[in-house]
């Protein structure tokens, strides 16, 4: 018999194999990758009985979903939102109360008790904030109108699910209580989120900056000092009893107003990643085929209601705050599935003895069903909303014909600048100077300081995400200043791929002979063109012969 040690390594490397194998298959039909994680646990656990689910995988299953609320809290910077704040505002909260009055009746009407429909509303109310973003960065829509709308109701829905976290929290393990008791820790848990939150805010103003500005020098640094800050902040939560997530998530909110906070949401996405893959796929380990031939005809009207009624709900809300047609179409497709905070929340609520197994498998098959059908309809959208629009089902609700003015932030025929050191911010006010669309890059915040009118990123341009957050495929021009060997070798060679005229830093006369290799266009070579100057001007003076 293995040791427990074992036990888990072995666990561990049957969930990631079965993970990336179903993943890959996902990817082959378009189906999201939580779709995919879900089936596989489901084939390991009630499936062929591969994997049991143990204490260690309980933790590391909840410490992704730390992580998720971390880089969800990541993304609600205020700045980001400010301009959408009261929509977010108006549409999330009737939104919310809305499809959660509207699931709750739903479940009624099938038979299920007052606590249970509670969370099954509660479950088809929120939509998924990884998915969707996913999907729109996909289609390169993130930055639309409708997709800055649907962002921002998905960041209202997750502060209502932290004061659902809050509340399930208060409630302690589920045993019974009196009910001012009950009343006290609710008290307690709501009085510790409010202190959490001002100490964040606080501290996102007058504690962080200086030290996460020296710490953006060293990229591995800040990645273990958001960590660290995020765990110091979960620390807190467990002393006034609340919930990790929600310490988390507030963590995330006080480096989201840092201006490296995207940066760090790259630089943690790919553990987030992982996290969560052990999370999803021990939630397929939990459910039960047994309980899915009771359970299927719930499961189908309950996902009806989230890929019809709630678009639908969303739709008209939109409409009546005087959107056009298209933006409210395409914002309200995006609500139509189940957040995988419904799964978190229906795992808490089982933790506590409030529902039982049977709704947590009923609420995890209408996340699947509803993840996997509303990624096709995001996807295809476009089409979508012209045949509806032929057939003349958008009348139904009268809105605004006219399209809505959106303020372009797609970058065209720009040029990027990458490594702000001396060399690259000559580069950038030169090119400033001469009226060209300049966009400089650095990892260093500090260094991106005062090139204005250029935009300016932090962020490092080996990660993929990055590259496609700079258009690079569109820009005019591609110049790295860096000293980084690799670096530049894997820029160029991005150029080379998306027919980009690039400009590399030969700071050496070594990296020539590889940088001609990748078809660079422009060789820059300082320590040449200084050899070359200074010949001419000694030949000028007479000092040595032309």
């Amino acid at each position: 018999m293995p040791t427990p040690d074992l036990h888990l390594l072995l666990n561990l490397g049957f969930i990631v194999i079965t993970a990336a194998g179903f993943a890959f298959l996902g990817k082959l039909v378009k189906m999201p990758s939580i779709v995919s994680y879900i089936l596989a646990g489901m084939v390991l656990g009630p499936g062929v009985g591969l994997v049991e689910l143990d204490h260690s995988l309980e933790v590391i299953s909840e410490l992704g979903i730390a992580l998720l609320l971390f880089l969800v809290g990541i993304e609600l910077s205020l700045q980001k939102i400010k301009d959408l704040g009261k929509v977010a505002l108006i549409l999330g909260g009737l939104q919310v109360l809305l499809t959660a009055v509207g699931g709750f009746a739903v479940a009624k009407l099938m038979g299920f008790g007052v606590i249970e429909s509670v969370f099954l509303g509660a479950t088809v109310t929120f939509s998924s904030t990884v998915v969707v973003i996913k999907l729109l960065d996909q289609k390169g829509a993130t930055n639309r109108l409708y997709g800055r709308i649907a962002i921002s109701l998905f960041l209202a829905q997750d502060i209502v699910v932290i004061v659902c976290l809050t509340i399930l929290s208060g409630l302690g393990d589920g045993e019974s209580i009196e009910l001012v008791q009950l009343a006290k820790n609710l008290a307690f848990a709501f009085g510790g989120m409010a202190v959490l939150l001002i100490v964040s805010l606080a501290a996102s103003r007058y504690v962080l900056p200086k030290p996460f500005a020296w710490a953006s020098r060293s990229p591995d640094t800040v990645f273990i000092w958001a960590l660290c800050w995020c765990f110091l902040v979960v620390l807190l939560a467990h002393q006034f009893h609340l919930s990790v997530e929600i310490g988390a998530f507030l963590a995330g909110i006080a480096i989201a107003q840092l201006p490296i906070h995207e940066d760090l949401h790259r630089r943690l996405h790919p553990l987030m990643t992982f996290f969560i893959a052990i999370f999803l796929v021990t939630l397929g380990i939990k459910m039960e085929f047994g309980e899915m031939a009771t359970i299927w005809p719930a499961a189908v009207g309950l996902s009806l209601f989230v890929l019809l009624a709630k678009p639908l709900i969303v739709y008209t809300i939109l409409a009546r705050m005087k959107f056009s047609e298209y933006t409210a179409f395409q914002s309200s497709v995006a609500t139509g599935q189940v957040s995988e905070f419904a799964f978190i929340l229906l795992a808490l609520g089982a933790a506590t003895g409030l529902i039982n197994s049977t709704i947590v498998a009923l609420g995890g098959l209408v996340g699947i069903l509803t993840i996997a059908l509303s990624s096709y309809l995001i996807i295809y959208s476009e089409g979508l909303h012209k045949k509806m629009k032929s057939w003349g089902l958008l009348k139904i609700v009268k809105d605004k014909q006219q399209p809505d003015q959106e303020v372009s932030k797609i970058l065209r025929n720009h040029i990027i600048v990458v490594g702000m050191n001396a060399l690259g911010r000559n580069i950038v006010n030169a090119m400033t100077a001469r009226g060209e669309h300049v966009l400089a890059i650095d990892t260093d915040p500090n260094k991106l300081e005062g090139l204005d009118p250029a935009e300016k990123l932090i962020g490092n341009v080996e990660y993929q995400s990055v590259v496609e957050e700079i258009g690079l495929r569109d820009a005019k021009l591609v110049i790295s200043a860096l000293q980084i060997e690799d670096t530049n070798h894997l820029l160029a060679y991005r150029c080379r791929s998306a027919g980009v005229r690039c400009a590399i830093h030969a700071f050496d006369i070594s990296v020539v002979n590889d940088l001609l290799d990748l078809d660079t266009s422009y060789l820059i070579m300082p320590a040449v063109d200084g050899i070359v100057e200074q010949r001419q001007l000694l030949s000028e003076k007479g000092v040595i012969s032309s």
